[in-house]
């Protein structure tokens, strides 16, 4: 496994417009970016939608389509969690949509320091109230995405953000309690 030194390296190239430096850059991501989405189809159940070599190519694909300007690893897996969770909002609807009021699909937010009591939750639900938590806090809701979609820490959201760790982590706290009471109605 390369530094994250030279991940930062491969960014600041690809930033800079160097196409090459994109596919350097996959196959240092690749076993991290399999991580974390196996953990999110891990906790789908034992039908998942999507597999996770499927979510990543997508997420992949998705930033290389974009003129992208990432100056470090945490900018890019915060890039990589956003993509995420659109792409499995996205499999939600359309799944939901061809059984109109079938299975949702859930995920556990065990990983996320339980948001809810329940320990699974509808994603496209979650999806609706990060949005709405959008409107009035959107940091707050980036810091939610973070870490449920992109597995970040505290001090690597912090990071992301250009904010203190205190500043996350009390920006978490109220995030989950407003999810917890917007959720569970």
């Amino acid at each position: 496994m390369r530094p994250a030194g030279d991940i930062t390296q491969l960014l600041v190239r690809w930033s800079g417009g160097d196409p090459s430096a994109a596919d350097e850059l996959m196959p240092v991501v690749y076993s991290e970016l399999r991580r974390l989405a196996r953990g999110y189809l891990r906790q789908e159940g034992p039908n998942p939608s999507l597999q996770a070599t499927a979510l990543v190519h997508e997420a992949y694909l998705r930033m290389v389509d974009q003129n992208v300007n990432l100056g470090n690893r945490v900018q890019f897996y915060g890039l990589a969690s956003k993509l995420m969770r659109n792409i499995l909002v996205d499999a939600a609807r359309h799944k939901n949509a061809e059984k109109r009021g079938g299975d949702m699909l859930r995920l556990s937010l065990s990983k996320a320091d339980r948001i809810i009591e329940k320990e699974e939750i509808d994603l496209a639900a979650l999806d609706g109230a990060l949005n709405e938590l959008a409107v009035n806090w959107p940091r707050h809701a980036r810091i939610v995405e973070m870490k449920f979609f992109g597995g970040l820490t505290i001090d690597e959201a912090a990071r992301v953000l250009g904010v203190s760790h205190a500043t996350v982590e009390r920006e978490w706290h109220f995030a989950r309690a407003w999810l917890r009471r917007n959720l569970s109605r």
